[in-house]
């Protein structure tokens, strides 16, 4: 399979995708860029391992006195996007025999064995009971650990230190359901970051440089941008209130220096050819230029789902039963309300800024698409449904 150009909008065969149904993906999202619903996309769709389409409209600073336009190459923010990234490097260490999926994850972090579970009472009181089993790894992968919601932790500064300092903080606090028995956002992808580190002995960024990012060619994917790449760097943006989009300047959103926090949550950059190299090798079975990264099998069991039965996904504030979740990675099993377009088997996740992937092993398709705004969902909350049923509508055979 041949390497993106980013020079390049699409391959010379459009893959089964017709010219006019990719146009028709244009204009949809030209328009809101147009209608100052959002400052810049870039989409990049690609079929059987070839890139047919790849667009880049907006501008990367909204407010600037000169504007300059996004590019295929534009580096973007794309936060809890990372999360796929822990997953094949602990599905790498999984491989290498360094952990299984059934075991308790107070073999790698003895303090989580004491942590109590806190549980309502009928009069509205709480009490600390014991774990009625083990938590689990695969229970950790797939965020049924039993950790409070992300922004729960707000108060409590999770995130003040280091890996290290997040084990601390969590190994004094109680868990918020049995493990195994809900789904909730929470900060396990945090937590398998610091066991990479620990099973590694290797800074969770240079793992992942050294094992992914750059074997894979994702030279732009990285946790620190240097002053080389800062004027390809977008700037996100929110709305002034009155509906019109600002942009946010870019001191403290992004880094010249390693952060003094690294984990597995969010907080990464790249670009949408970065991220379809990485999603292109999932597609692959694990594989991507002549190089093998994990074995089809391993890849086949990311994209499993392993919760329990009748547990379910919540993104925001809709419960989706026809969503599984795997190693890091959220499963469409059914059709369900509020799926939007996405085909079953498909595999995917999302950032915070209003980023987007997901890969479908059936059709042979892996779509990536960029945006970074603040609460882009409240303002555009279909965006990624807009560009699953323009990329079906356009797929032809």
């Amino acid at each position: 399979m041949s390497a993106p150009d980013p020079d390049a909008n699409t391959s010379d065969s459009l893959q089964g995708f017709s010219k006019e149904g990719l146009a028709q993906l244009t204009t949809q999202f030209h328009k809101l860029v147009d209608d100052g619903k959002l400052a810049n996309i870039v989409i990049l769709v690609a079929r059987h391992g070839q890139v047919v389409h790849r667009d880049a409209y907006g501008l990367q600073n909204i407010s600037a006195a000169v504007p300059v336009p996004v590019k295929p190459t534009t580096i973007y923010r794309i936060a809890s996007m990372l999360k796929p990234f822990i997953g094949a490097a602990m599905m790498l260490l999984w491989e290498e025999g360094l952990w299984k999926l059934d075991d308790p994850v107070s073999k790698f972090i003895p303090s989580f064995a004491a942590l109590k579970v806190k549980v309502e009472k009928e009069d509205g009181t709480f009490e600390l009971v014991d774990q009625e089993s083990p938590m689990l790894m695969k229970q950790l992968m797939s965020h049924t650990a039993g950790f409070r919601g992300r922004t729960e932790y707000d108060g409590v500064g999770l995130r003040d230190g280091d890996l290290q300092h997040i084990i601390d903080v969590l190994s004094t606090l109680p868990l918020a359901f049995q493990p195994g028995k809900k789904w909730v956002y929470g900060p396990s992808v945090d937590i398998q970051g610091y066991i990479i580190e620990k099973l590694t002995g290797h800074p969770l960024d240079d793992f992942l440089s050294s094992r992914l990012f750059t074997p894979l060619g994702m030279v732009d994917t990285g946790f620190v941008l240097p002053d080389s790449k800062v004027e390809r760097l977008v700037n996100t943006h929110q709305d002034d209130g009155t509906g019109k989009l600002v942009s946010i300047p870019l001191e403290g959103t992004y880094n010249r220096t390693r952060p003094k926090f690294i984990g597995g949550g969010k907080a990464i950059l790249s670009t949408v050819d970065d991220y379809f190299r990485f999603s292109q090798m999932l597609l692959n079975g694990g594989e991507f230029e002549g190089k093998r990264y994990l074995k089809p099998s391993t890849i086949e069991l990311m994209r499993t789902s392993v919760l329990e039965p009748g547990v379910c996904v919540k993104i925001g504030e809709h419960t989706l039963p026809g969503l599984g979740f795997g190693m890091d990675v959220s499963i469409v099993q059914s059709q369900a309300e509020k799926m939007g377009f996405q085909k079953v088997g498909s595999y995917f996740w999302m950032g915070l800024y209003g980023t987007w992937f997901w890969v479908d092993p059936a059709n042979d398709v892996v779509v990536v698409g960029f945006v970074n705004e603040l609460d882009w969902w409240k303002r555009l909350p279909g965006a990624k449904e807009i560009c699953a049923r323009e990329v079906y509508k356009a797929l032809k055979v």
